[in-house]
């Protein structure tokens, strides 16, 4: 009976503490509550049999301490899993906030980037503005100073008007006076009276005419001062115009500051709403999460009342198990019949666990440097393309420059054959014979160029077969070296093409041409040779000459006349005298006239480059040339070049006073881009505008 009755309890207390623990794990999903159920199992079990022959009293009261004991400990397991959860929760919202306010920070610095670079704008639009007010205040002195200087002009020359009109009427009325005084009053001879008469109207007509001409010169100065005048009045409305615009200007740049203050505190407020917006949702979830865990707990409560209004009802009557329950209990007592076995069984799901949390905190490892590394490459990315676009950039310049020097190249070759024409005529005005050694040393120089040029074509030949096995070595390395070195290499070819080309040019200015694309033919009666022979027989038969005359004289000097008369005198006939003399002449005005036209030439080349650059060259000294632009505002505004070597390809700016004022363009153009045309375009760009706004 004691055996029966101690199962009966053993059933009554098992169905209360299971439907309790299955209740729990429906709702809080964790398996500490198993562990635990599986503990106070354990113990239950572990206690001797003499417990069993307590009376009915004793077992009821252990009942329920130990329900309530793991009630208690239930409840702590609840909590527990609460703060865990709670825990991930708050570690999501971190997460989900730090991006927020990473986002919020990239659009500050975005909108701050954005008002900083507006604000720039604007600053330098007010100074631009500021400029253009002070000018336009200059200009309204200005007029003003011409327009009384005017006025005061107009009232002398009226009142000078005015002044001649009385001198005349005075002189009218004197005249009329005279001529009304009777004939009898007058005693002058009668001879006389004509002369005079004629006299007089001589002296009144060249006063009149006198008088004639200062009257069209007032008006001439009159007109012209009514035209400065309307002109003065016009620019006077446009400056009152301007005035206006600036004052609006003004009136609205006032305003920035304001809409600056505004802007910030609607940015501060901005700010403010999005972190009270985002608390605000962490709030409501929150809520949200408390609001489903005090259902869960109503829940859990009613159940526990019911369980112990059912206990206390039916202690031993009590025999109806859910379906997990009865799974729990057949599996605890077929697989589990020792402590040991329950045990083993918990270990091994505690070391599935940790393996679990292993694999997770693995899991979750790669994939943060996954993300960093996927991070890394985007930057990359990103810096790879803001280099191709720049690389592209340059491409573009690098086509234009190209375009443009083929351009100058034209115009070069256009003036090389202009001058080879010149020079060409010249040549053939000219005898042979005084050309022949420039011609052998243009051909000298011109041989020694071409050896040059194939060699350093062979170097660019061996250079570029480098230049290919390196990019095909660099095609598997780094690509951002690859794209340095050939960067470089770029440059360097690039400074090697303009030098190159610089040679080219001045070779083809001396007048050079390329063999292996021209054909020179030679004739075999060709006058200029035959012309240069007989030059060539000329000059032996004159030093033969020369030579008798000299050895001649010196016997003369010391035989006397017996040596004179022992030689037959071989001199010269006075026509072969007067031939010379004349062909003298011929080559002296020859000469004279082509110097003239050299000259004439080189000063219509002077003035066509005066007239197409701009500037005036003049040659100080050796190697030293000024450069005087037509837009200069004073006379010594002058630039200074020196040749720093015999072939005059490179120049050097010399220090002036006027240098000194140019050191932006000198730095940006001469020091930084290496370009003399462009420094010199820049100049006279600046002194066109200057002279344009006075």
């Amino acid at each position: 009976m004691l055996l029966t009755f101690g199962i009966f309890i053993l059933l009554a207390v098992t169905e209360g503490q299971f439907r309790n623990i299955w209740n729990n794990m429906d709702t809080m999903d964790d398996e500490t509550t198993v562990f635990m159920t599986l503990k106070s199992f354990k113990s239950f079990i572990s206690k001797p049999e003499t417990s069993q022959s307590l009376p009915e009293a004793d077992l009821a009261q252990g009942d329920l301490q130990r329900q309530y004991m793991q009630r208690i400990e239930l409840e702590d397991a609840a909590e527990k899993i609460h703060s865990r959860t709670h825990l991930l929760q708050m570690a999501q919202e971190k997460q989900q906030m730090e991006l927020s306010h990473k986002r919020a920070r990239i659009e500050l610095e975005k909108a701050a980037h954005i008002s900083a670079r507006d604000l720039e704008r604007e600053v330098d639009r007010n100074q631009e503005l500021l400029s253009r007010i002070k000018k336009l205040e200059d200009r309204e002195t200005e007029t003003a100073k011409i327009l009384s200087e005017q006025m005061d002009m107009n009232k002398t020359l009226k009142k000078s008007l005015e002044g001649q009109n009385k001198r005349l009427e005075e002189k009218d009325s004197k005249i009329s006076e005279a001529n009304e005084v009777p004939q009898t009053d007058f005693q002058w001879p009668r001879l006389l009276i004509p002369a005079m008469l004629e006299y007089l109207e001589i002296l009144k007509y060249e006063e009149v005419s006198s008088k004639y001409q200062t009257l069209q010169s007032s008006q001439s100065l009159h007109s012209d001062s009514e035209l400065k005048i309307k002109e003065l009045e016009r620019r006077l409305a446009l400056q009152e115009q301007d005035s206006i615009i600036v004052q609006n200007m003004r009136a609205e740049l006032a305003h920035i500051p304001e809409m600056e203050r505004e802007l910030k505190h609607l940015r501060e407020e901005n700010g403010y709403l999005r972190e009270t917006k985002e608390n605000s949702s962490l709030l409501k979830e929150e809520m949200e999460g408390l609001r489903k865990k005090l259902e869960r707990m109503e829940k859990i409560k009613e159940d526990m009342v019911n369980l112990e209004l059912e206990k206390e009802s039916h202690p031993f009557l009590a025999l109806r198990f859910s379906p997990r329950a009865a799974l729990l209990i057949n599996h605890l007592f077929f697989t589990c019949r020792k402590p040991e076995d329950l045990s083993r069984e918990i270990i091994q799901i505690q070391q599935r666990e940790i393996t679990l949390k292993q694999q997770n905190h693995s899991i979750t490892s790669s994939a943060r440097a996954l993300e960093k590394a996927r991070v890394q490459l985007q930057g990359e990315v990103l810096q790879l393309r803001s280099r191709l676009l720049e690389e592209q950039k340059k491409r573009e310049q690098q086509d234009a420059l190209v375009r443009r020097l083929q351009k100058r190249v034209l115009l070069l070759t256009k003036e090389r054959d202009g001058i080879r024409a010149i020079l060409n005529s010249y040549d053939s005005e000219l005898a042979s014979s005084e050309y022949s050694p420039q011609l052998s040393r243009r051909v000298k120089e011109a041989e020694e160029m071409l050896q040059k040029v194939q060699a350093h074509n062979s170097e660019m030949e061996v250079q570029s077969i480098c230049l290919d096995s390196f990019t095909k070595v660099c095609d598997k390395g780094n690509p951002l070296l690859k794209i340095e070195e050939l960067e470089m290499e770029r440059k360097r070819l690039e400074d090697q093409n303009n030098i190159l080309e610089m040679r080219l040019e001045r070779h083809n200015l001396q007048g050079d041409y390329d063999p292996s694309k021209t054909k020179v033919v030679h004739f075999r009666l060709n006058p200029t040779s035959m012309a240069k022979q007989q030059r060539v027989d000329e000059v032996q038969q004159l030093r033969e000459e020369c030579q008798r005359l000299g050895n001649l004289v010196r016997a003369l000097q010391a035989g006397g006349a017996a040596t004179i008369e022992e030689g037959p005198l071989n001199l010269p006939s006075s026509q072969e005298v007067l031939d010379l003399r004349k062909q003298l002449e011929l080559t002296e005005l020859k000469n004279k006239r082509l110097k003239e036209v050299f000259q004439k030439k080189i000063q219509e080349f002077r003035t066509v480059c005066h007239v197409l650059t701009g500037y005036q060259i003049d040659i100080t000294t050796e190697n030293q040339y000024r450069l005087t632009s037509v837009y200069a505002e004073h006379v010594d505004d002058c630039l200074v070049f020196k040749a720093t070597d015999p072939g005059h390809t490179s120049m050097q700016l010399m220090e002036t006073e006027y240098s000194r004022t140019l050191r932006e363009l000198v730095e940006l153009h001469l020091l930084h881009q290496n370009s003399i045309p462009v420094f010199l375009s820049a100049v006279t760009l600046d002194l066109f505008s200057r002279s344009t706004m006075a």
